[in-house]
Protein backbone atom coordinates (compact mmCIF):
# COMPACT_ATOMS: atom_id res chain seq x y z
CA UNK A 1 0.00 0.00 0.00
CA UNK A 2 1.33 3.38 -0.71
CA UNK A 3 1.78 5.79 1.97
CA UNK A 4 0.52 9.62 0.85
CA UNK A 5 2.91 12.57 2.40
CA UNK A 6 1.61 14.80 4.00
CA UNK A 7 1.55 17.32 1.21
CA UNK A 8 -0.17 14.83 -1.20
CA UNK A 9 -2.39 14.25 1.50
CA UNK A 10 -3.61 17.99 2.00
CA UNK A 11 -3.92 18.55 -1.76
CA UNK A 12 -6.12 15.14 -2.02
CA UNK A 13 -8.44 16.68 0.78
CA UNK A 14 -8.75 19.31 -1.33
CA UNK A 15 -9.68 18.17 -4.18
CA UNK A 16 -12.26 15.50 -1.87
CA UNK A 17 -13.95 19.08 -0.65
CA UNK A 18 -14.26 20.64 -4.48
CA UNK A 19 -15.86 17.29 -5.59
CA UNK A 20 -18.19 17.19 -2.28
CA UNK A 21 -19.16 20.94 -3.34
CA UNK A 22 -19.89 19.78 -7.04
CA UNK A 23 -21.79 16.92 -5.86
CA UNK A 24 -23.88 19.53 -3.50
CA UNK A 25 -24.40 21.78 -7.07
CA UNK A 26 -26.62 19.29 -8.65
CA UNK A 27 -28.74 17.71 -5.50
CA UNK A 28 -29.55 21.28 -4.98
CA UNK A 29 -30.52 21.53 -8.61
CA UNK A 30 -28.86 24.63 -9.73
CA UNK A 31 -27.91 23.63 -13.42
CA UNK A 32 -31.17 24.36 -14.90
CA UNK A 33 -32.46 26.25 -18.23
CA UNK A 34 -32.87 29.95 -18.74
CA UNK A 35 -30.17 30.89 -16.21
CA UNK A 36 -27.07 32.89 -17.06
CA UNK A 37 -23.77 31.57 -16.82
CA UNK A 38 -22.91 34.45 -14.41
CA UNK A 39 -25.55 33.63 -12.02
CA UNK A 40 -25.11 30.18 -11.73
CA UNK A 41 -21.32 31.21 -11.33
CA UNK A 42 -22.32 33.55 -8.32
CA UNK A 43 -24.54 31.10 -7.02
CA UNK A 44 -21.98 28.52 -7.11
CA UNK A 45 -19.58 30.86 -5.03
CA UNK A 46 -22.17 31.37 -2.42
CA UNK A 47 -22.85 27.58 -2.26
CA UNK A 48 -19.08 27.31 -1.37
CA UNK A 49 -18.78 29.52 1.15
CA UNK A 50 -21.98 28.20 2.84
CA UNK A 51 -20.07 24.73 2.90
CA UNK A 52 -16.76 25.44 3.32
CA UNK A 53 -16.48 29.22 3.83
CA UNK A 54 -14.00 29.88 0.72
CA UNK A 55 -13.79 33.19 -0.58
CA UNK A 56 -10.29 32.98 -2.13
CA UNK A 57 -9.65 31.12 -5.63
CA UNK A 58 -6.32 30.76 -7.02
CA UNK A 59 -7.83 31.47 -10.57
CA UNK A 60 -10.64 32.52 -11.95
CA UNK A 61 -13.85 30.44 -11.40
CA UNK A 62 -15.47 29.34 -14.78
CA UNK A 63 -18.92 28.41 -15.64
CA UNK A 64 -19.26 27.77 -19.52
CA UNK A 65 -22.24 26.67 -21.74
CA UNK A 66 -22.80 26.19 -25.34
CA UNK A 67 -20.41 27.81 -27.60
CA UNK A 68 -18.55 28.95 -24.68
CA UNK A 69 -17.44 25.38 -23.81
CA UNK A 70 -15.05 25.50 -26.60
CA UNK A 71 -12.82 28.09 -25.62
CA UNK A 72 -10.07 27.42 -22.76
CA UNK A 73 -9.34 28.27 -19.51
CA UNK A 74 -7.30 31.90 -20.89
CA UNK A 75 -10.42 33.32 -22.94
CA UNK A 76 -13.11 35.14 -21.49
CA UNK A 77 -16.09 35.14 -23.74
CA UNK A 78 -19.57 37.17 -23.21
CA UNK A 79 -22.13 35.77 -20.50
CA UNK A 80 -24.49 33.07 -22.24
CA UNK A 81 -28.23 31.49 -21.28
CA UNK A 82 -27.91 28.16 -20.42
CA UNK A 83 -30.49 26.27 -22.77
CA UNK A 84 -32.55 23.63 -22.36
CA UNK A 85 -30.54 20.77 -24.31
CA UNK A 86 -26.99 22.21 -23.07
CA UNK A 87 -23.49 21.05 -22.31
CA UNK A 88 -21.49 23.02 -19.87
CA UNK A 89 -18.45 22.89 -17.83
CA UNK A 90 -17.00 24.06 -14.30
CA UNK A 91 -13.73 24.60 -13.80
CA UNK A 92 -12.84 26.02 -10.18
CA UNK A 93 -9.96 26.44 -8.17
CA UNK A 94 -10.83 26.74 -4.41
CA UNK A 95 -8.01 27.47 -1.64
CA UNK A 96 -9.01 25.41 1.45
CA UNK A 97 -6.72 26.00 4.30
CA UNK A 98 -4.17 27.49 1.93
CA UNK A 99 -4.02 24.19 -0.01
CA UNK A 100 -5.39 24.45 -3.84
CA UNK A 101 -7.68 22.56 -5.27
CA UNK A 102 -8.33 22.62 -9.36
CA UNK A 103 -11.60 20.87 -10.15
CA UNK A 104 -12.96 20.69 -13.82
CA UNK A 105 -16.52 18.62 -14.63
CA UNK A 106 -19.01 18.64 -17.21
CA UNK A 107 -22.80 18.41 -16.85
CA UNK A 108 -25.87 17.57 -19.76
CA UNK A 109 -29.43 18.75 -19.98
CA UNK A 110 -31.56 16.69 -22.01
CA UNK A 111 -30.63 14.01 -24.59
CA UNK A 112 -28.04 14.80 -27.14
CA UNK A 113 -26.66 11.39 -27.57
CA UNK A 114 -23.30 13.36 -28.80
CA UNK A 115 -22.94 15.51 -25.65
CA UNK A 116 -23.86 12.37 -23.36
CA UNK A 117 -20.89 10.89 -25.66
CA UNK A 118 -18.59 13.70 -24.85
CA UNK A 119 -18.93 14.22 -21.18
CA UNK A 120 -18.73 10.03 -21.12
CA UNK A 121 -15.38 10.32 -23.38
CA UNK A 122 -13.59 12.98 -21.52
CA UNK A 123 -13.90 10.45 -18.10
CA UNK A 124 -12.28 7.72 -19.75
CA UNK A 125 -9.60 9.79 -21.51
CA UNK A 126 -8.71 11.30 -18.40
CA UNK A 127 -8.01 7.92 -16.59
CA UNK A 128 -6.67 6.25 -19.18
CA UNK A 129 -4.11 9.35 -19.54
CA UNK A 130 -3.95 8.92 -15.51
CA UNK A 131 -2.48 5.41 -16.09
CA UNK A 132 -0.35 6.11 -18.75
CA UNK A 133 1.61 8.75 -16.49
CA UNK A 134 2.04 6.16 -13.42
CA UNK A 135 3.44 3.41 -16.22
CA UNK A 136 5.99 6.45 -17.21
CA UNK A 137 6.17 8.87 -15.29
CA UNK A 138 10.22 8.89 -14.00
CA UNK A 139 10.92 9.69 -17.92
CA UNK A 140 8.09 11.47 -19.06
CA UNK A 141 8.74 14.84 -19.91
CA UNK A 142 5.95 17.42 -20.42
CA UNK A 143 6.13 17.79 -24.14
CA UNK A 144 5.57 13.96 -24.38
CA UNK A 145 2.54 13.56 -22.32
CA UNK A 146 1.29 16.95 -23.98
CA UNK A 147 1.35 14.91 -27.60
CA UNK A 148 0.11 11.90 -25.58
CA UNK A 149 -2.84 13.48 -23.96
CA UNK A 150 -3.90 15.55 -26.98
CA UNK A 151 -3.80 11.58 -29.76
CA UNK A 152 -6.88 10.93 -27.10
CA UNK A 153 -8.86 13.06 -28.45
CA UNK A 154 -8.77 11.69 -31.77
CA UNK A 155 -8.83 8.56 -30.53
CA UNK A 156 -11.99 8.99 -28.86
CA UNK A 157 -13.19 10.73 -32.00
CA UNK A 158 -12.57 14.63 -30.91
CA UNK A 159 -10.49 17.50 -31.65
CA UNK A 160 -8.22 18.60 -28.57
CA UNK A 161 -9.51 21.71 -27.18
CA UNK A 162 -6.23 23.67 -25.50
CA UNK A 163 -2.69 24.23 -26.02
CA UNK A 164 -1.50 22.48 -22.56
CA UNK A 165 -3.20 19.70 -20.82
CA UNK A 166 -2.72 20.29 -17.11
CA UNK A 167 -0.63 22.35 -14.68
CA UNK A 168 1.35 22.28 -11.14
CA UNK A 169 -0.54 22.46 -8.21
CA UNK A 170 0.38 23.42 -4.32
CA UNK A 171 0.30 25.49 -1.97
CA UNK A 172 -1.46 29.10 -2.25
CA UNK A 173 -0.34 30.98 -4.07
CA UNK A 174 2.05 28.59 -6.43
CA UNK A 175 1.90 30.70 -9.16
CA UNK A 176 3.08 33.44 -7.24
CA UNK A 177 6.22 31.14 -5.75
CA UNK A 178 7.17 28.96 -9.03
CA UNK A 179 6.27 31.43 -11.87
CA UNK A 180 3.88 31.00 -15.11
CA UNK A 181 6.29 29.27 -17.22
CA UNK A 182 5.73 26.80 -20.16
CA UNK A 183 8.20 24.49 -17.60
CA UNK A 184 5.39 23.99 -15.00
CA UNK A 185 2.48 23.14 -17.75
CA UNK A 186 1.99 19.94 -19.56
CA UNK A 187 2.80 22.03 -22.76
CA UNK A 188 4.37 20.82 -25.87
CA UNK A 189 7.36 23.06 -25.33
CA UNK A 190 8.00 21.82 -21.86
CA UNK A 191 10.99 19.45 -22.32
CA UNK A 192 11.84 18.69 -18.72
CA UNK A 193 10.63 15.79 -16.92
CA UNK A 194 7.79 15.58 -14.92
CA UNK A 195 9.59 13.99 -11.46
CA UNK A 196 12.27 16.94 -11.19
CA UNK A 197 11.84 18.76 -8.27
CA UNK A 198 10.69 22.33 -8.49
CA UNK A 199 13.20 25.54 -8.14
CA UNK A 200 12.89 25.25 -4.11
CA UNK A 201 13.63 21.16 -4.46
CA UNK A 202 9.92 20.05 -3.47
CA UNK A 203 8.72 17.47 -4.71
CA UNK A 204 6.15 18.85 -7.54
CA UNK A 205 2.46 17.61 -8.01
CA UNK A 206 0.21 18.00 -11.61
CA UNK A 207 -3.47 18.58 -12.60
CA UNK A 208 -4.39 16.80 -15.84
CA UNK A 209 -6.99 18.22 -18.21
CA UNK A 210 -9.04 16.55 -20.37
CA UNK A 211 -10.65 19.39 -23.10
CA UNK A 212 -12.08 17.41 -25.80
CA UNK A 213 -14.33 20.03 -28.69
CA UNK A 214 -16.30 18.19 -31.29
CA UNK A 215 -15.17 18.34 -34.95
CA UNK A 216 -18.04 20.66 -36.13
CA UNK A 217 -16.67 23.04 -33.47
CA UNK A 218 -19.94 23.60 -31.69
CA UNK A 219 -19.01 22.33 -28.25
CA UNK A 220 -16.96 21.04 -25.93
CA UNK A 221 -16.36 19.40 -22.55
CA UNK A 222 -13.78 19.52 -20.02
CA UNK A 223 -12.76 16.73 -17.21
CA UNK A 224 -9.86 18.12 -14.41
CA UNK A 225 -8.58 16.66 -11.44
CA UNK A 226 -5.15 15.46 -9.43
CA UNK A 227 -3.13 13.62 -11.83
CA UNK A 228 0.00 12.81 -9.34
CA UNK A 229 -1.86 11.83 -6.23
Amino acid sequence: MTILSERKLQLLKAQQNAEKLFQTIEQHGLIVAEKPEKILNDEIYELAFDMFGIRKYWHKRIVRAGKNTLLPYKENPPDLIIQSDDILFFDFGPVFEDWEADFGRTFVLGNDPQKIKLKHDIELAWYEGKKYYEAHSSELTGAHYYHYISSLAEKYGWHFGNIHCGHLIGNFPHERILGDEEQNYLHPNNHSKLSNLDIQGNPRDWILEIHFINKEKTFGGFFEQLLSV
